[in-house]
């Protein structure tokens, strides 16, 4: 087995670690109860990659993760779109009809409230898809089943009834995969890429609109720009940041520069290859 790990928040069989598995065949996935735990172990080196999705086409964006950015003191090294499936599930020879109830987290039940109701269902919420999956097999009820990845069948030894049953069959999540290397390998050259940064603009009139305006005049396309508070704080916003291309190009790094003439603090987390999944129709 390899000795290279890579972190994720969850358990054994969710979509997370799907996405571990997918992308990174040759690193052990690690699971974590909580993002933070799972930043702390690539930090500490217990892991050398972080596997973090930040946001859900159909959910938005993921709570929690954008104020550990740039606290985590970690790099952004690349962007992974994963399609989300999620199947129903129940312990062996369990019949479709038999079932009455189905568990899973709130989010992944909302989000096949279809199938939900075409099979007349009762929901039960928990607090993690594969944690849904994981339950079941250790307490076997023939009355319920659980909405989970297809990873977690195949670890718990459950049975899947209904492939698929997500309402919406673009359901996408994005992950961004974490370093501790404070200058990892550069993309190449030739790949389009996205740059990732943080900023939090003086106290100035207007100070936000005069920061950006370099990204307009230089012809920089952002592509995202959220904002989030530090430590609770009212007083202090930051903005999270991401723009097509890479801080050498001539129009990005004329609109870094004016960027930070009105910020007090300015950094950029990680510049990476855009996933060929931004293009597809």
């Amino acid at each position: 087995m390899s000795t290279r790990r890579i972190a994720f928040q969850g358990e054994l069989g969710a979509n997370s670690h799907e996405a571990c598995s997918t992308y990174f065949p040759d690193h052990q996935p690690v699971p974590h109860a909580t993002f933070e735990e799972a930043f702390e172990a690539v930090k500490t080196a217990d892991c050398q990659l972080g596997m973090i999705p930040v946001e859900n086409s159909i959910a938005g964006r993921v709570a929690d993760v954008h104020h550990l950015l740039p606290s985590s003191g970690l790099k952004i090294l690349a962007e992974k779109f994963k399609p989300i499936h999620f199947q129903l599930m129940a312990n062996p020879g369990v019949k479709l009809e038999d079932v009455r109830t189905a568990s899973s987290m709130a989010i992944a039940l909302g989000q096949c409230r279809k199938t939900i109701r075409r099979l007349k269902l009762k929901t039960e919420a928990v607090g993690d898809t594969a944690g849904a999956a994981r339950m079941l097999a250790q307490n076997p009820d023939p009355t319920r089943a659980a909405i989970s990845p297809a990873l977690a069948a195949e670890i718990y030894g459950l049975e899947i009834l209904a492939r698929d049953i997500e309402d919406e069959h673009h359901n996408t999540t994005r992950f961004l995969v974490m370093t501790a290397d404070k200058q990892p390998q550069p993309p190449p050259f030739t790949a389009p890429c996205i740059t990732s940064f943080i900023f939090r603009v003086r106290n100035l009139p207007a100070a936000l609109y005069k920061a950006l305006g370099g990204f307009a005049t230089n012809g920089v396309n952002m592509t995202k720009l959220e904002s989030y508070q530090e430590d609770g704080a009212w007083t202090a916003t930051f903005f999270y940041a991401e723009v097509d291309g890479r801080p050498e190009d001539r129009g990005l790094a004329l609109a870094f520069e004016e960027l930070g003439f009105f910020s007090e603090r300015f950094e950029v987390l990680g510049v990476y290859p855009a996933d060929p999944f931004r293009t597809r129709g």
